[in-house]
Formats: C-alpha cells, structure tokens, sequence
C-alpha cells in the first residue's frame, strides 16, 4: 500500500515475516506483508480469524516471542523497530507508538487500580510527579468518558464494565499522546451502542492529536464508518489494498469479494447472503501457489501453480490475484 509521504512519513512496514516452530512444522502466521500509514490516516486490517491482522500488530511493535520469529523493517521515524535494540525499543513503546488489546479483561492488570495502571506509562515516559500524573490519568479518564472518573481512578478493571474497561485501555494508549495508535479489535463483545460510542471517540482523538490509527478488525461495517484505506488479510499475507470506497465499490480479489457478498446490503430485499466455501488454511502446510485458490471459483492451473504478487491493478490498487479484472466485472455485472 504504497502513500505519499512528505517529512513525517508515519509507519513503512516491507517484507514484515512471522514465524512460529511448532511440533507440526513452521507456522507462517504473516509473510511478506507490505503496507505503508500516513500521519494522521485510519488503515483498517481485514480478515477472517486467523487470517495475521493481530500477528502483524503485535510484530510491529515487536510484542512476539519465542518460538516466533520477526524479520523484515518496520520503520518509524527513520528508525527500523525490528532491528532496534530492546532498550531503545521500550522508550518508544507507550510513548510514540500504543497499542489497545483486544480483550481489556486479560491485558489489564486486575490486581492493581486503573488509575495506576494509566500512570505506570507516565511514569516510563515522563518527568511528572505524583500529583501531575494523578492530575493527567484524572484527565485522561475525562477524555475517554469515563463518569465518575476520580472516583474511578482507584477502582479496579472488575468493577468496570466492559465498554469502561475498554475505554480505561484507550486512556492507557493515549497516556503519552502517541502519534500511532494500533488498535486490535478495540470494539470486540461489545453491544452496537458502546461500539460506536468508541469508534467515534477514536476519530475524535485521531483528529485532536493528529494521531495514526492501524485498526485490526473483521467487522467491515467498522471500517467503512471509520477508515480512509483497507488491507485484506488471507494466511498471513495481504491480497488486497485500497481505499475503502474502492475496494467496497469493486473488490479486486475473490477472497475481498467473499467477504462483502456475506455482509447485508441495504438496496437487498430478503436476498440470501453468500458465503465462502471451505475454510482457511493450516498455516503448517499452506497450498502450492494462492493460498485461496481451493476456495476460489476463479482459480485456474495458473492459480494452483503459482503465488500471485501483490502488485498494482489500478490507481491507488493493490491485489495479489491472476483474474482480478474478472473478479471486478463480475462486481460490475452484479
């Protein structure tokens, strides 16, 4: 996904590779995976369960241990993460780079107050004494609207509920105004109403502190109500990029397609929704070429044969597929 960038070139991820040894052989959860955010841009990741969206957060910001293994460049500021030494690494995590988890139940500490858990990253990233930092956790709470919140501040995360938990993990992430934000399925086993009290607070945030936002999801509805661009995951590797208003207008990937044919559309009246046959690959024995081909009716020998490159298919296009002109006419004719 390649952006225009001017000095501030936000985040270039290239050839970012995730491995795992495991009794069955080497599972290859991301590969190859390319993708650029520019300052101040909302890029969502989609995919099936499984497909690498939270694998590659958790590469760039280098969270992945043994038995995995983490190559490529991820680039920040000039900086290559995945070659920076540890120490240096901690002094950018939290402060110029967060990260919400996608469960707060088990990334938040349930033994300590929330309040303390917002000021442990001030603490790692800032000169504030005591008082101040109080004074910016109590601010922080405000911000993401947690009622009550000096009260709250010594609450611990079994007391909140789960939209407030997933808020007090927002205030931890923005505790230091980073200017990325990697957000894992923020708004996962939430009702519709609190999902989108967060989604919004997110946009709010994102415009307030110029932050970039890579936002992991399979929920399309969330990202087209929030994301300027979109990358398709499929066994670890990206089929397909663009903006979200292309690639939702004319999918150029069957597996993209699949994806927007099993949504409901509102001009369809009691229509069946389709859905994609099979299911998604051991990542111990991925096919011979496309991943997706056995579950593509699109695919050829060509398919079988050989791994289709991610490259340009029109302006401001990416996707990994030998028929994507077929794929597109065939959204055309629907």
């Amino acid at each position: 996904m390649s952006v225009a960038m001017g000095e501030n070139t936000g985040l270039i991820v290239r050839g970012l590779t995730t491995t795992f040894d495991t009794t069955r052989g080497v599972a290859i959860a991301a590969a190859d995976v390319d993708f650029d955010v520019a300052p101040g841009e909302v890029v969502g990741l989609v995919g099936e369960s499984g497909s690498g969206k939270s694998v590659t957060l958790r590469s760039i910001m280098r969270l992945i241990r043994e038995p995995g293994h983490v190559s490529g460049r991820v680039e920040w500021g000039g900086r290559d993460l995945v070659a920076m030494p540890d120490e240096q690494l901690r002094r950018i995590r939290g402060s110029e780079i967060a990260m919400i988890f996608q469960e707060p139940m088990t990334a938040l500490n349930p033994v300590l107050p929330v309040g303390q858990q917002i000021e442990e990253s001030l603490v790692a990233h800032t000169s504030l004494n005591r008082r101040e930092r109080r004074a910016r956790a109590l601010e922080l709470m405000n911000i993401v609207g947690i009622p009550a919140a000096e009260r709250r501040l010594g609450e611990y995360p079994h007391q909140f509920s789960g939209g407030m938990r997933q808020r007090a993990m927002i205030a931890i992430a923005l505790a230091c105004s980073p200017k990325l934000l990697l957000a894992d399925e923020p708004t996962t086993a939430l009702d519709v109403t609190i999902q989108d009290q967060i989604l919004k607070l997110l946009l709010d945030l994102r415009d307030r502190l110029a932050m970039s936002v890579v936002l992991v999801t399979h929920d399309l509805g969330v990202v087209a109500a929030t994301c300027d661009r979109m990358a398709v995951m499929y066994a670890g590797r990206i089929v397909e990029t663009g903006t979200v208003a292309d690639v939702f207008a004319q999918p150029r990937h069957p597996y993209t397609r699949g994806l927007l044919g099993s949504v409901p559309r509102g001009r369809a009246v009691r229509t069946m929704l389709s859905s994609i046959d099979g299911t998604p690959p051991s990542l111990t024995a991925l096919p011979t070429g496309c991943a997706f081909h056995p579950r593509c009716t699109f695919a050829t020998k060509e398919c079988r044969r050989e791994r289709p490159p991610l490259a340009p298919v029109a302006p401001g296009r990416l996707a990994a597929c030998f028929h994507h002109e077929q794929v597109a006419a065939m959204e055309a004719i629907v």
